[in-house]
């Protein structure tokens, strides 16, 4: 029986060395990346009781071998450590699956047909559904009540936008949850309107917790249905763990109960939204006794998105001379929570993307007196001023950054910024050479979460189709290995498992990633086009091709 246990105990339990005998799976036939600076390739591996026991030649692997022992020829695939979502939402992946996707519409005409073949599909009860980006769409413009009403007559209807941080809802459902023209926005919010002052149905940042009343219940069920799906999905991209960000309580129970079940697949690292973070003070952090699911991190946000303008800017956007973007807490509110979480050995994660919330945050860590050890992140850290950028460094905060957001934002921030900001922009590469830890992530559902995505953003600094535009700091491109260090060793230091995950490694646990696409030599190009064929976590298969 799984039980929760004290999270240091467990994991000094589980760091055992590794006793080479009879191996349950050796790996071989392929190109093998260790992310290990000691021992960067090998020719095989060997993998025992759930970690690596072997590293090195065909023939010191095959040793280890007994007629139980299973043997996998890549075939030419290449073997990775196991790639980690740095920062990403498995309920929202598992929602994406389950209810009305528009992340690829190509525009409102195209969007809202989607949605009317999705309501005569489904003619009963609220239609829910996120994905929808305006930046690309010929119209130019947000969804409004207007659309939805017209695609989905009578009909509740919500629509989360991809950033997460704005929704459309349609006239029903701000009828449903009492949202009228002399309804007010909280602080850290806006309701948009119209020129007669009434809602035009968008919601962003702190507003759309207006519209809870429209949304359906949700059941125990649904939800666990949901981290399921998740889990599915993102095993068969090849990832092997995640940093789940702003879990909800009741999903951390779902998750540990499941563990107990043996149904968790992937290995998962809570950071829980501050609003439901109490359990997690009174218990410190936690864990699975077989590592599996911990929860150690609160989520906190500090500022909104800059697609939707909520990321609070030092000076007005370029494209919206009124707006500074939206701060959705204050250091009054939020310091005691952070000192708290130090008495409480708890890991902070802040969500900052503008430039002033980004600054504003480095500020409250240092009022805090966040020590180095701490290994406090800032979530997103997308819009910098460049005199903040060596801060990072110098105070051990960690960069948790989604280089997709930067092949995604290139065709709407340099409108949103301008030149001169744009010098401070998703600046991976700085960042790592001034001696910061980054993380990445793809923050899925915003993006597709995708590892190959991922990589080839990092490496590639272009979108899908090769376009990058003038302006957009080709220097702060990453190297391959520098990549490779985003989604393998460096989010095993920022879950405090560097000792045991994010390199091929004698000792280490035998989470390990294959694709049939080499990042270390593919041409850039190839590697989105890529898959993954073999997924390992815990020395375990959970997820293989069927037609590898």
């Amino acid at each position: 029986m799984k039980t929760i246990v004290a999270l240091s105990a467990a994991l000094a339990l589980q760091a055992a060395p590794a006793i080479a005998q009879d191996a349950d799976l050796i790996l071989f036939g392929g190109p093998i990346h260790t992310a290990d600076p000691a021992n960067p390739t090998a020719e095989a591996i060997a993998v025992e009781d759930g970690r690596i026991v072997f590293v090195g030649s065909r023939e010191g692997a095959f040793a280890l071998a007994d007629a139980d022992t299973r043997r996998i020829d890549l075939r030419g695939a290449a073997l990775f450590p196991g790639f980690t979502d740095g920062h990403a939402h498995l309920i929202g992946i598992g929602q994406r699956e389950l209810t009305l996707d528009l992340s690829g519409a190509p525009s409102i005409t195209a969007a809202m047909q989607e949605m009317t073949a999705w309501a005569e599909a489904n003619p009963e009860g609220p239609i829910i559904g996120r994905g929808w980006i305006e930046t690309h769409w010929p119209e130019g413009r947000f969804l409004s009540r207007s659309d939805l009403d017209a695609a989905a007559p009578g009909r509740v209807v919500i629509l989360t936008r991809a950033d997460g941080h704005a929704l459309v809802a349609s006239s029903a459902a701000l009828a449903s949850a009492g949202l009228d023209a002399a309804s007010a926005a909280p602080a850290g919010g806006e309701i948009e309107r119209d020129g007669a002052g009434a809602p035009t149905g968008i919601l962003i940042d702190a507003a759309m917790a207006l519209i809870a009343p429209a949304f359906p219940a949700e059941t125990p069920d649904v939800r666990r249905l949901a981290l399921q799906t998740g889990m599915q999905v993102y095993v068969g991209r090849g990832w092997t763990g995640m940093h789940n960000m702003s879990a909800a309580w009741s999903d951390v129970q779902q998750l540990e109960a499941l563990d107990t079940g043996g149904e968790v697949t992937l290995r998962l690292y809570n950071a829980v939204d501050i609003d439901q973070a109490e359990p997690l003070f009174i218990s410190g952090p936690r864990t699975t006794d077989d590592g599996l699911v911990i929860t150690r991190a609160i989520k906190v946000y500090a500022d909104g998105a800059l697609g939707s303008r909520g990321a609070a800017l030092f000076e007005p956007y370029a494209d919206a001379a009124g707006s500074t973007g939206l701060m959705q807490t204050t250091p009054d509110s939020i310091l005691p929570a952070y000192r708290r979480a130090l008495e409480r050995g708890l890991q902070i994660a802040t969500h900052a993307i503008g430039d002033r919330g980004n600054d504003a945050v480095l500020d409250w860590y240092e009022a805090a007196e966040v020590p180095a050890t701490a290994r406090w992140r800032i979530e997103h850290a997308q819009i910098v001023r460049p005199s903040d950028l060596g801060r990072f460094a110098r105070d051990g905060i960690i960069a948790s950054m989604q280089p997709s957001h930067a092949i995604g934002d290139l065709h709407f921030a340099p409108a949103r910024l301008g030149e001169t900001r744009l010098d401070g922009a998703y600046a991976w590469r700085a960042l790592v050479e001034d001696g910061a830890v980054v993380v990445g992530g793809s923050d899925a559902p915003v993006e597709v979460g995708s590892p190959l995505i991922e990589f080839y953003a990092a490496v590639a600094r272009r979108d899908l189709n090769g376009f990058q535009g003038p302006d957009w700091h080709a220097d702060q491109a990453l190297t391959r290995d520098q990549a490779l260090a985003l989604f393998t060793t460096a989010p095993a230091w920022a879950s405090f498992r560097e000792d045991e995950l994010g390199m091929i490694r004698q000792g280490f646990r035998a989470d390990l990633t294959v694709f049939d696409v080499d990042l270390m030599t593919a041409p850039e190009a190839a590697i989105p086009d890529g898959r993954a064929l073999l997924t390992i976590v815990d020395g375990r298969i959970v997820f293989e091709a069927a037609d590898w």
